[in-house]
C-alpha cells in the first residue's frame, strides 16, 4: 500500500477473523483499516482519506503488531489534478476547469435524481483529450480551435434521500463545437457508469461529430 506516516506498535494484535484472513492473503504486505464514516463498501472504491492506516503483515501472513497511520485520513476531498495538471489546453472550459467539470457532473446527476448531492469527485486517470481546429485564413500557421472534448474516469460519492450514499465509478465526457463562434457554441455531456477509459475514449470522435449532425438536423 502507498500509505505514508509514522509507524508504531499497538497494544495487542486484533483478534478480528476478517482482518487475520486478509493478512494471511497478503504476506509481506499490509492490510488497510477503513473508516466506515466515509465509505459503505470496503470492497468497492475507497478514497485515500477513508483509510485510517494499515496493519503490517510479516512474510508468513501474520500481523506484526505494527501499525502505519495514514496522514491523509479525514473527510474525502475533490481531486481534479489528473484533469488540470497535464499540459493540455482547457481554455474552452473557462478560467476554472475543475469547477466547470464538477458542475457538469452535478447537472448530469441532478437530471436523473433531483435531490442528488455530490459529496466529492476524484478524477482517477489522465483523461483522453480531443481537439480540432482550422487554420486562420490570414495566417495558416495559427490554428483556430473549433471543437474540443475529453473523457475523464471518475469516482464520486453522491447522496440522495431515497438511496443514501452511493459510490459511483465511470467516465464523464464533455464535447463542445463551434468554439470559434460563441453564439453558435453547442455542448453535450455523457455520464457513463461502469465503463472504462478505453471504451469512452473510442467514442469521443463520433460523439463530437454527432453534435454537428444534430445541429444540421435542427437547422433543416
Amino acid at each position: 500500500m502507498g500509505l505514508f506516516g509514522s509507524r508504531g506498535r499497538r497494544k495487542g494484535i486484533p483478534n478480528d477473523p476478517a482482518l487475520l484472513a486478509a493478512a494471511a492473503e497478503h504476506p509481506g504486505g499490509s492490510v488497510a483499516e477503513i473508516d466506515p464514516t466515509h465509505i459503505d463498501d470496503p470492497n468497492g472504491y475507497v478514497p485515500p482519506e477513508a483509510i485510517r492506516g494499515a496493519w503490517l503483515v510479516d512474510g508468513s501472513g501474520k500481523l506484526t503488531g505494527e501499525y502505519q497511520k495514514n496522514p491523509r485520513h479525514g473527510v474525502p476531498q475533490d481531486d481534479f489534478s489528473k484533469l488540470t495538471d497535464p499540459d493540455h489546453w482547457l481554455g474552452w472550459l473557462g478560467d476554472d476547469p475543475a469547477t466547470a467539470v464538477r458542475k457538469g457532473i452535478e447537472d448530469s446527476l441532478s437530471a436523473q435524481v433531483a435531490d442528488a448531492v455530490v459529496e466529492w469527485v476524484k478524477i482517477l486517470e489522465v483523461p483522453r483529450f480531443l481537439t480540432g481546429g482550422r487554420p486562420r485564413s490570414e495566417d495558416e500557421r495559427v490554428i483556430l480551435v473549433t471543437r474540443a472534448a475529453f473523457a475523464a474516469p471518475f469516482a464520486l460519492s453522491v447522496r440522495t434521500t431515497r438511496h443514501g450514499r452511493s459510490i459511483l465509478l465511470g467516465v464523464f465526457s464533455w464535447a463542445a463545437v463551434n468554439l470559434s463562434v460563441p453564439e453558435a457554441r453547442m455542448d453535450r455531456h455523457w455520464f457513463d457508469l461502469g465503463v472504462g477509459l478505453d471504451w469512452a475514449g473510442e467514442r469521443l470522435q463520433e460523439r463530437i461529430y454527432g453534435i454537428d449532425e444534430e445541429d444540421g438536423a435542427a437547422g433543416q
